[in-house]
């Protein structure tokens, strides 16, 4: 593996800081030195060659402009421009990260990091290096998720990041609102790694695809012969997130007697395995999502009040792209460079009106569906600069999306295009509750979301 013959630097006034990415690192590369004083980083450039330096920006001048670490990147590009910088930045330092990366900075890394995403992010960067062999790379390149979960710079994505730094290290159970694509399970896992539970399982389980007959089994466990084909005992989500995190997803679309078993064991902090008698103590932090508009639901008595309370300790809504036309810029930015990475390539730069009409497009698959735009023009794109002509999408309000079902049969469209309208059509009539949609296009979730992913929506 590429790493496995890497020379790393750390650059970072933090002693914690240091002692965790040595820790990290020590096993993973051929060699990894650690300085909290970023005066004498020129001087270890001059003693030995470095493949990677991981950067902090900011140190103990109680100024958090990211300058000195403008300055020591710049440095460091005048010593050896081949050396691969990656900045490592706290929330608020986002847009400073970006007009680094224009600077000449291979990538940023948001404290906290994950562990994961830090190494295939060094992996990603020694790759993009003059003259990596791509024999050397891992069969599995780095993806967008976690960096992205709270990646933005708008007024709205600031008032999140404040309410999860507030909230992440307490043991408060969270509701996550938001549309499909807004990346809830991935500040469901953020919540996680910045809590004390980050040591334990952080388990996630999609509540509403599993039927009435698999909720207890697949929540709180089985026996051995509790039913047919249950051949051996087998632990529930509850007691496998034991000491660590439970996020359950799509927790709007569960079923009234499905809520009153939930309710029970999240108010007795235990679970009754089917096919057994005996009670098994759990201790979990709950964080559950829904893209459904629960309180509505509640009013109408389909969700139960009770149940809510004990979800909602904290309430926290994500909100659509639409509504964070500073951060489409950022987060096409951040996108590219991923997938150039992953693909080998230069990364391309946007032109003005590539931009204009990334941020005039309402992004009715919010995040998701910009990731998948950038990817397919990084990857189809004729030239070093994306033009709008690289980006395929339709205004789902002057499309078949928006228009009765009558009509398709009068439109000249391919196959395709009549099933990913059809499909457009039943999640919009169903206000994106993906369960019903489904079930109105006698689908099961798991082949809806494979169109979903299919046609891109």
């Amino acid at each position: 593996m590429i790493l496995k013959h890497a020379r790393i630097l750390v650059v970072d006034d933090e002693p914690d800081v240091l002692f965790a990415l040595k820790l990290l690192l020590k096993t993973e590369v051929r060699e990894v030195v650690t300085e909290r004083n970023p005066e004498l980083l020129l001087s270890l450039l001059r003693q030995q060659h470095f493949d990677v330096v991981l950067l902090d920006m900011n140190y103990r001048n109680g100024q958090a402009t990211g300058n000195e670490g403008f300055y020591w990147l710049g440095r460091i590009r005048e010593h050896d421009p081949t050396t691969a910088v990656i900045l490592l930045t706290a929330y608020g330092d986002v847009r400073t990260a970006v007009r680094a990366l224009k600077a000449g900075a291979t990538d940023f890394l948001l404290k906290p990091w994950h562990n994961e995403q830090l190494l295939q992010t060094l992996a990603a960067a020694l790759l993009a290096k003059p003259g990596s062999k791509s024999g050397d790379s891992p069969k599995k390149l780095p993806g967008p998720a976690v960096t992205t979960a709270l990646l933005g710079e708008s007024a709205a994505m600031q008032d999140v990041r404040a309410i999860l730094e507030k909230v992440a290290p307490t043991e408060a159970n969270v509701l996550l609102l938001g549309e499909n694509g807004t990346g809830k399970e991935l500040v469901a896992k953020s919540l996680h790694e910045q809590s004390r539970r980050a040591a334990r399982p952080f388990v996630a389980a999609d509540v509403a695809a599993l039927s009435e007959g698999l909720f207890e089994s697949e929540l709180f466990g089985h026996t051995k012969g509790a039913f047919t084909d249950a051949q051996a005992s087998r632990v529930g989500r509850f007691e496998a997130a034991t000491g660590g995190t439970l996020f359950l997803d799509e927790i709007g679309n569960i079923a009234l007697p499905q809520q009153a078993k939930l309710l029970t064991a999240l108010q007795n902090r235990q679970v009754v395995p089917v096919g057994s008698n005996a009670p098994v103590p759990v201790d979990i932090r709950l964080l559950s999502a829904t893209n459904a508009p629960l309180h509505a639901l509640v009013a109408r008595g389909s969700f139960r009040q009770d149940l809510m309370y004990r979800l909602n300790t904290v309430e926290i809504t994500l909100p659509p792209l639409r509504e964070r036309d500073d951060d489409v810029h950022l987060l096409a930015q951040h996108f590219a460079q991923v997938y150039a990475a992953r693909n080998r390539q230069p990364v391309p730069e946007f032109s003005a009106a590539a931009l204009r009409k990334l941020r005039e497009y309402t992004w009715p698959g919010n995040v998701r569906e910009l990731q998948h735009a950038v990817e397919r023009a990084v990857i189809l794109g004729a030239g070093p600069v994306l033009l709008p002509a690289d980006f395929s999408f339709r205004n789902p309000e002057s499309t078949a999306a928006s228009a009765p079902a009558a009509t398709l049969a009068e439109q000249p469209l391919p196959l395709l295009e009549v099933e990913k309208a059809t499909i457009q059509q039943a999640i919009a009539r169903h206000q994106g509750n993906l369960t019903k949609a489904a079930k109105e296009l006698g689908l099961t979730r798991t082949a809806l979301y494979r169109r979903l992913d299919k046609h891109d929506i």
